[in-house]
């Protein structure tokens, strides 16, 4: 398991790095985890060794965000005070991308001729 978190860390490592010396606007990790996925898929012994370690982590995934749900209760009393502006800014937030979501497949659908007719 020592080897995986190994290895693990050096993808991250080497996405960060490659991330740095091209100046690419991906994050380095998001490389890391696309070069990871690569080898998981090709190399089937990649995949048993990695599948320890990664069953370990998706099992105590929820750990993860207990430092977020601190900073959350830290700072509960400014949230409150901001309140109604983070909730309008979910609601529009929402609306908006929903809409942009529904006018691109209408517009993907005329482009690709894939649009219903109407019987």
């Amino acid at each position: 398991m020592i080897l995986a978190m190994t290895l693990l860390l050096a993808f991250q490592l080497a996405g960060e790095g490659l991330s740095r010396s091209l100046a690419l606007p991906v994050p380095g990790p998001v490389i890391g985890m696309v070069a990871m996925t690569l080898c998981l898929v090709l190399s089937p012994r990649f995949l048993a060794l990695m599948r320890p370690l990664c069953e370990g982590l998706l099992s105590h995934l929820s750990l993860l965000f207990v430092p977020a749900g601190v900073g959350v209760i830290g700072h509960l009393t400014a949230l409150g005070a901001m309140g109604p502006g983070l909730a309008l800014a979910i609601v529009v937030s929402t609306a908006v991308a929903i809409a942009v979501g529904a006018l691109t497949f209408t517009a993907v659908a005329k482009l690709t001729g894939s649009e219903a007719t109407d019987d």
